[in-house]
């Protein structure tokens, strides 16, 4: 009964901390994720880009939180300069609901043999709930805490610089710019309590070492903070290679004070991915969680070159 009570007292704490201090979510696979936390990074890469993840954290504890994303992206040099793509996740902890929407536009400039820095912005709106099976604890007489009815639609704007080279990156952003104030009905009675959503500043840099044996090697990392939690992900992957061709990857992940993982990948088909990843929990939770699992597709479309065209110019017809 005592382990029971005090798992139901940090999933409320979590549900209660999350949606009022508006914790991002966190990702093994970030790589594949940089969009919706980095718009700079829209449409760099050539083709159209669609990316889905799914992380179910802390398995088997109930209420632990659950994120699901689905990135697509464009590269638009083709029409006009720049890339465009388009961020929906859903995050889910406790008794809490977010949903993100964003549309994301990114400006290329090229710095030569540095490469490309992208100067992006996203624009969308993001919505709070309460999940109706809530019932606020009638025992706290706690005027901050959200009635029954609690939910609300936010704008929420996204700035971020990104630098691609030929075999690194570099990018630095921050989400949540607008820093939009939610207001909920009090459990109480009382007048509305106000939240304000916290901004998030992220650092982002990743290197690939080739023909390392017969494959190749990566680095990645990621350093995220609300001026009021930091955490910091580092991992590293080893591709293997098929006749130049990368067939799949294996690799490791740590987060901060968090967790320790393994990370899987298999290049299925031609410009179709899929991986998993799965992370032994290190916080206070371990005794209690199986871990956390994360699985992700990703399929890139490359179009071909318009094909050339040649004058038909009178002066050239006889040539």
């Amino acid at each position: 009964m005592s382990l029971r009570f005090n798992i139901l007292s940090v999933l409320f704490c979590l549900a209660i901390s999350y949606t009022f201090a508006q914790q991002d979510k966190l990702l093994t696979h970030f790589m594949y994720d940089r969009m919706s936390v980095n718009p700079g990074e829209t449409g760099l890469d050539e083709g159209i880009c669609a990316t889905s993840i799914y992380r179910n954290q802390w398995d088997k504890v109930n209420g632990a939180p659950n994120s699901a994303v689905l990135n697509v992206a464009a590269n638009m040099n083709r029409f006009f300069p720049g890339g465009l793509g388009l961020s929906f996740y859903h995050d889910a902890i406790g008794f809490s609901r977010q949903n993100n929407l964003l549309l994301n536009y990114s400006y290329p400039i090229n710095l030569g043999n540095i490469g490309v820095l992208g100067a992006g912005i996203g624009v969308g709106m993001m919505s709070y709930a309460m999940n109706p099976a809530w019932i606020p604890p009638q025992t706290l007489n706690d005027p901050s805490l959200p009635g029954n009815d609690f939910s609300a639609i936010n704008l929420d704007l996204n700035f971020g610089l990104y630098l691609k080279g030929r075999n690194y990156y570099a990018g630095l952003s921050s989400t949540h710019l607008s820093e939009s104030e939610i207001l909920s009905t009090s459990t109480f009675g009382l007048d509305p309590a106000g939240y304000s959503t916290a901004r998030h500043y992220y650092i982002m840099g990743g290197y690939k070492m080739s023909n390392i044996g017969p494959g190749a090697l990566d680095f990645n990392m990621m350093m995220r903070t609300d001026l009021v939690k930091f955490s910091v992900d580092l991992n590293s992957r080893y591709f293997i290679k098929k006749d130049g061709v990368e067939m799949g990857y294996a690799g490791l992940t740590y987060r901060t004070s968090d967790a320790l993982g393994i990370m899987l990948g298999y290049n299925a088909f031609k410009n179709f991915t899929c991986g998993y990843s799965y992370d032994i929990t290190l916080n206070k939770l371990s005794s209690i969680s199986r871990g956390s699992h994360e699985f992700f597709v990703r399929y890139c479309y490359y179009l071909k070159n318009p094909p050339k065209t040649y004058s038909t110019h009178p002066r050239w017809l006889g040539n």
